[in-house]
């Protein structure tokens, strides 16, 4: 006897039904594929089927405020609640307008990798990152008590905390700190049997380190672990991390993807499928990692996007190569003038040549579909820059306070260049001994490089510096 359930009639039809429309869904999905990056971020999977027939012609993917989907009929409701046919349901599980940003963000990264992706959006990057770590903390039935990570030490302070208190200190879980993240040997000698994964930020914020990814990819599979990157500053327009064995890329959508500065979000990427020893009997848990969360541990733990959040970064991520462009080159301007100043003893920039991880960064940091003239794509290094004003840590809070075009706050990744000192503010918690050893001294100011012409960011850090 078969233990599939036998379903009604009508819970049939419904199921024959939704082969029609996944199958329209996927001949779309496999034309979309052969389009350029920047073709994919302005339509991404809403085509003009579904616009004319479903959106009463509307241009722009719907903005849907609803927090729950009526159905038909109770032989509807049935195939929806198992699974058997596409839905949303509840906007705590899933939202229409949320899967627009999901499909396109999975298809970004995804973009001449060569391999398939999924991608679940979450309502903030911390929430993305705590799924996308939290399935492989799991004590297994047969295993040992005790199981680590290792990580960069060099990541966002948010992270850090998280690590450093939710997981060591409140579950016991080992985090063993690599200080050097291009030091492979350092990456090794973390690794035992009781390690679940790797993870690394690049490019860090807020000391722009960088670690050698598919080194590390291929290091993590050779222990039958995963590698997990941050890329929010990144972002697709510059690295896809697939595209050299990374198994789950995390971004925070409220930086550098929505430039606007009028939302917040957090994606989980994953490739299909995802490496790692961990046992886990749901047929997605490697197949479709992010599907699997979207299905069980996010449905459960209800950190969901706000749909009207989805949309505002939907609409920014159309604008990200040209957008990475702009902001890199101003950057390079920027960062080079600071290079020579008198006042400033370091700064850390990925697009200086002088820079430690500069060399390690042009090997990854690319903007797609761009071409040198002879056929090689361009090196861009992102917006993200810091830089270390000589003397004692009042200093450094003397030239902020001086800012007038630069705004002071804690973000980053705005259309508006945006500074903080990271020492009080975004890696406060992590402690002074532990900012330290990330490098994270009160002397650096943090720089998010805006779209306003070069020139005028470059004035207005001359006259702060000038304050010295």
């Amino acid at each position: 006897m078969s233990d599939e359930p036998e379903y009604s009639p009508g819970v049939k039809k419904y199921i024959k039904e939704a082969e029609k429309l996944l199958n329209r869904k996927k001949k779309a999905l496999e034309q979309i594929k052969k389009f350029k990056f920047d073709t994919i971020a302005v339509h991404g999977l809403y085509t003009m089927e579904e616009a004319l027939n479903l959106n009463q012609g509307s241009v722009i993917e719907p903005l849907f405020l609803s927090t729950a989907q009526a159905y038909q009929d109770s032989d509807e409701m049935e195939a929806a609640l198992a699974y058997l046919i596409p839905t949303w349901c509840y906007t705590r599980f899933a939202n229409p307008t949320t899967y627009y940003l999901e499909w396109a963000l999975a298809l970004l990264e995804g973009y001449q990798t060569g391999c398939e992706t999924s991608c679940l959006v979450t309502a903030s990057g911390m929430s993305a990152l705590m799924l996308a770590v939290d399935s492989f903390l799991v004590k297994q039935k047969e295993g040992p008590e005790k199981m680590n990570f290792v990580s960069s030490i060099q990541i966002y302070g948010g992270t850090f905390q998280h690590f450093t208190v939710r997981k060591m200190q409140e579950r016991g879980i080992e985090v063993r700190w690599v200080h050097h993240p291009e030091d492979m040997e350092e990456w090794e000698e973390k690794i035992d049997e009781n390690t679940r994964f790797l993870f690394s930020e690049a490019p860090s914020n807020p000391q722009l380190s960088f670690c050698d990814v598919k080194a590390l990819a291929d290091l993590a599979h050779s222990w039958d672990i995963l590698f997990i990157i941050d890329s929010t500053c990144a972002t697709p327009a510059l690295m896809r991390p697939f595209a050299y064995g990374a198994d789950i890329v995390i971004h925070s959508l409220t930086k550098t993807i929505t430039a606007s500065g009028l939302a917040m979000g957090g994606a989980l990427i994953s490739r299909k499928p995802i490496i790692t020893k961990i046992k886990n009997d749901h047929p997605l848990f490697k197949e479709s990692f992010a599907e699997y969360v979207k299905f069980l541990p996010f449905r459960d733990t209800g950190p969901a996007a706000s749909p009207m959040n989805a949309f505002l970064a939907l609409n920014d991520l159309r604008t990200l190569r040209f957008r990475m462009d702009l902001l890199s080159q101003n950057s390079e301007k920027v960062a080079e003038f600071l290079s020579q100043h008198p006042r400033i003893y370091q700064v850390d920039y990925l697009g200086l040549e002088s820079f430690r991880y500069h060399l390690l960064a042009k090997k990854y940091m690319k903007l797609v579909d761009s071409d040198d003239g002879q056929g090689n794509e361009i090196n861009r290094y992102g917006h993200l820059l810091s830089f270390r004003v000589d003397g004692p840590a009042q200093n450094a809070r003397k030239v902020f306070d001086r800012f007038k075009l630069i705004m002071r706050a804690g973000d980053l990744g705005r259309i508006k260049s945006i500074a903080t000192i990271p020492a009080i503010s975004t890696h406060l918690q992590q402690g002074e001994e532990a900012r330290a050893s990330a490098d994270v001294p009160p002397q650096m100011i943090r720089l998010c490089v805006g779209a306003e012409n070069s020139d005028d960011i470059i004035a207005d850090l001359d006259q702060a510096l000038k304050s010295l």
